[in-house]
């Protein structure tokens, strides 16, 4: 039973059917139709928690292009399985958010369509074994995030934060492309599992690290990591339900999931380690420090998201460090921090998508994310100031909360890196705690800048486009749920701990056991405790004092960030793509023709002589007879003339020669249908060139200096030897037998005397029939035309 790709398809044909559905459904609300399908789908991931729990991999696989290794073969480990049921399950919390905030006036089949689209992408990319067909739905995941992202098109920012996006993932998509082939160059497999298996012996390939340096690429780009970071502040231009899923538990979580499945291919290495560590934590700093200026409470859960992301990425480095030690204690002792890794993905999906799902409400409810305009908002908002608490304070990492947990097992890996004897973190490995624990200090302070600024205070009613007041019910239940998922989880950890993240842990440095550890809140009074608590004291004492070190943002001049190089690169861009348009869309027909010989001269003549292709052997052939020589005489006379004719009617007539010639010919290599049917053409042809030319105006020869004469003498020329060439390249470099024997049976095989039609009507039957489908479809559209310029069709009133 295909159930996982029938899991990945479900999306794909609910999107396919919403218009259908949205038309006869009336009055009630398409949303609750798509909430069936991540719901149905969760049902289904939730089912395999057992098998997977025991060690169980399903795999399950359709042939696709079996003969050069691309077949749809789909899997599912703890690793696919816990990015499943995020995939679902906040999906299923966003729809159900979505149906009370969009508007009546939003276009809800292009927003539930766009959504299907992206979740069946993402469940693409986390099953597939499969390189390429993974890549295929990584792009998938791109293309339709922009097509979310720009939802609300009629906004400039909207539209600028899609294509933002939507070109550094797509970027980075084609150096992960240009990686995975890379990897099959090495390893002769598209398959994943088995290129795990065998790339021990290729890591002194000379591939080995461009591979996987352009597999970090798009990793990087698609999870916001430094310098790609840019694109996600501007990103939340989307709809609040598009944030919550696509920038807090999916979309960005795709590149953490690319890192932890390649750990097994390229874990080991100090060229992983220190590449994912390094971006990882100037990352985690970066944003963090980033959040804390911001005034609109997306752009600080932007930048809150960025830095987060960078504390999981760290912590995917610093456990690729067990794949060098392998079993035992080391290996198990940096294996925590994948296993914190893993945990802490969890985390940040519940605390970061309720705390999307509070700024979705306050913008709801009040018409402003403005911080300065906010405050005081807890008298009217209490529900969601307790959402907005709980949800804060665990992204801090305080006591009675999931992020706690995590946060402490990330100050615990970033403790042991330091005593970590390879790959010469002895020497800079002290700098990784200091800057995890600078980096926690600056989350302390926007996560206290996020509630106290927001709902402490006087409340600023006049500046409001609304009074405050809380949302419906139906808007309050996703928050609900995952502020119960955050204390949930703080209290019985090792539910998820024993029956995912186990599994997920072994599925990344699988043979390491001991690396995961029973999750407690409790471990005494260790380093870590006290890392959180000087957190909560110099955090605390920043917030209070923030007016007072502010000024400490100015120091960055204006002009000095990847924003604005970003943008001063498009348009450079735009100004270059300009300058070559101008410079060859003249609007003069000959010289596009110039530009498409020269290319065709390049390309062919090139591959001619760079291939070796080029061999001419003339000792098989027929001699030329009189009648020939003289056809091809008259035919050089009449092309060579017809540039030098001084009238449009010379230069038909002189082309009609080579056509009628040509007719000629065929008599005399004896197939007079072929010839009648040449006849037919050229006679037509030359009509309809005396009729259009007429209506042209006056040929005028001297309009062409010679400087352009002799250039098109020149290409023409080469043109026509390159032609030549290859016709007796292809004449003389006969690699296989000529099929024309199997036609001369055309009598027994087709039961045609006539092989030209035989092969027409009989062996070519299925091409005929689609040059006829394509001819009755083109004169449809020339019918439909011209009952709409009679005003006969629909579109009267439009045109």
């Amino acid at each position: 039973m295909y159930l996982l790709i029938l899991a990945i398809l479900i999306p794909f044909i609910a999107t396919a059917l919403i218009p259908l559905i949205h038309k006869r459904i009336g009055a009630f609300h398409i949303g609750w139709f798509v909430l069936l399908v991540p719901l149905a789908l969760f049902l289904i991931f939730i089912m395999q928690i057992p098998a997977i729990s025991n060690g169980e991999t399903l795999i399950q696989a359709v042939n696709w292009i079996p003969s050069i290794g691309i077949n749809f073969t789909v899997y599912l480990d703890g690793l696919s399985l816990i990015m499943a049921l995020l995939i679902t399950g906040m999906g299923s919390l966003v729809v159900l958010y979505s149906i009370y905030y969009l508007s009546s006036s939003d276009s809800f089949p292009h927003f539930y369509a766009y959504l299907l689209l992206f979740m069946g992408a993402m469940l693409g990319v986390v099953l597939s074994d499969n390189l390429l067909v993974l890549y295929v739905f990584w792009e998938l995941t791109s293309i339709s995030s922009f097509l979310l992202i720009a939802f609300w098109y009629h906004r400039k920012n909207s539209r600028y934060g899609a294509q933002k996006s939507l070109l550094i993932t797509v970027f980075g998509g084609f150096g992960m492309l240009a990686g995975f082939l890379m990897l099959h160059s090495m390893t002769g497999t598209f398959s994943i599992r088995e290129t795990a298996a065998v790339v021990g012996q290729y890591t002194d390939h000379a591939l080995f690290y461009p591979a996987m340096f352009l597999v970090l690429l798009g990793a990087f780009t698609k999870s916001a990591q430094f310098p790609f970071h840019i694109w996600l502040p501007d990103a939340m231009e989307a709809p609040t339900p598009v944030s919550a899923y696509l920038h807090s538990a999916t979309m960005v979580k795709a590149g953490l999931y690319l890192v932890a499945r390649f750990t097994p291919i390229f874990g080991g290495t100090a060229e992983w380690f220190w590449t994912i560590t390094i971006v990882g934590l100037i990352t985690l700093f970066w944003g963090a420090f980033c959040a804390v200026r911001q005034t609109d409470l997306k752009a600080l859960l932007a930048y809150s998201t960025i830095s987060q992301l960078g504390l999981i990425m760290s912590l995917l480095g610093l456990g690729s460090a067990a794949l060098h030690f392998g079993d035992g204690e080391q290996g198990a002792l940096y294996g925590l921090a994948i296993f914190a890794a893993l945990f802490h993905m969890v985390n940040h999906s519940t605390f970061k998508g309720a705390l999307f799902m509070v700024v979705g409400i306050v913008d709801h409810q009040v018409g402003t994310r403005d911080i300065r305009r906010l405050g005081g908002l807890m008298a009217f908002l209490p529900i969601t100031f307790t959402f907005a608490v709980i949800g804060s304070f665990s992204m801090a990492g305080l006591p009675l909360l999931n992020g706690f947990l995590s946060k402490e097992m990330f100050f615990t890996a970033s403790v042991n890196a330091v005593s970590l004897p390879i790959f010469g973190v002895s020497t800079w490995g002290l700098l990784i705690p200091i800057i995890a624990w600078t980096a926690s200090v600056f989350t302390f302070v926007y996560c206290m800048i996020f509630v106290f600024r927001t709902f402490f205070g006087a409340p600023q009613l006049k500046k409001l486009d609304r009074k405050p007041v809380e949302p419906s019910i139906g808007m309050l239940i996703s928050p609900a749920i995952l502020c119960v998922l955050i204390v949930g989880l703080f209290f019985a950890p090792n539910l998820l701990g024993d029956h995912l993240l186990k599994p997920a842990l072994h599925g990344i440095i699988p043979g390491i056991s001991g690396a995961a550890p029973h999750i407690s809140a409790w471990h005494g009074f260790n380093t870590e405790l006290f890392m959180t608590l000087g957190i909560i004291v110099v955090g605390t004492l920043l917030f209070l004092t923030f007016r007072s070190w502010y000024k400490i943002y100015l120091i960055q001049p204006a002009g000095w960030n990847f924003t604005v190089l970003y943008n001063s690169l498009l348009q450079d861009l735009k100004r270059a793509a300009n300058w070559i348009t101008t410079h060859y869309m003249t609007g003069h027909l000959p010289a596009y023709f110039a530009y498409i010989f020269v290319f065709f001269i390049a390309a062919a003549g090139g591959a001619l002589i760079s291939t070796g292709a080029l061999s001419i052997d003339l000792t098989a052939d027929s001699p030329i007879t009189t009648y020939e020589g003289m056809l091809i005489a008259v035919m050089a006379i009449a092309a060579i003339s017809i540039p030098f004719a001084k009238s449009r009617l010379t230069a038909i007539l002189l082309n009609g020669v080579l056509g009628f010639s040509i007719a000629i010919f065929f008599v005399l290599f004896r197939a007079p249908d072929l010839a009648l049917t040449q006849l037919v053409i050229e006679t037509v042809t030359t009509v309809l060139f005396l009729l259009c030319f007429n209506f042209l105006p006056e040929w005028k020869t001297e309009d062409s200096s010679k400087r352009i004469k002799i250039r098109n003498a020149v290409i023409a020329i080469a043109a026509g030897v390159i032609v030549t060439l290859i016709g007796l390249t292809v004449n003389s470099g006969r690699l296989f037998e000529s099929i024309s024997g199997y036609f001369e049976d055309s009598y027994e095989l087709a039961g045609g005397d006539n092989i030209v039609n035989a092969i027409l009507g009989d062996f070519r039957a299925f091409d005929t029939m689609l040059e006829s489908l394509v001819l009755f479809i083109a004169g449809l559209g020339v019918y439909t035309l011209i009952r709409l310029k009679h005003g006969k069709g629909p579109g009267k009133d439009e045109h």
